[in-house]
């Protein structure tokens, strides 16, 4: 794919400098033949032709992050415990501390 890009860029550059060279062409007139002709399509066809390459490449990543994700959440919940209320296995505690006098009675 390459080998075209850079054979229509050496076309069109030679394009410019005859366009340059002659006698009724101008420097701006080689540099617009250049770019318009050259730059700006090869451009857009090696992006659009890259194209599955790209969504390829970012499905691979976003896969690997994934996995390293779930990797990752085994490994904790496997080391750490859990962080949700009531799954220790043990009774509740009590609301209120000893110390505290329930409402309406003084304590000694």
């Amino acid at each position: 794919m390459y080998l075209v890009v850079i054979a229509w860029l050496y076309v069109v550059l030679m394009m410019s400098v005859a366009e340059a060279s002659n006698s009724t062409g101008t420097v701006l007139g080689a540099i617009v033949t250049f770019f318009l002709y050259g730059l700006m399509p090869v451009t857009l066809v090696v992006y659009l032709m890259r194209t599955p390459q790209r969504r390829k490449a970012i499905k691979a990543r976003e896969a690997d992050e994934d996995r390293a994700r779930q990797a990752a959440n085994s490994e904790s919940s496997a080391q750490a415990p859990s962080a949700e209320p009531d799954t220790g296995g043990h009774a509740p505690g009590t609301a209120e501390p000893d110390s505290v006098a329930p409402v309406g009675k003084k304590t000694d």
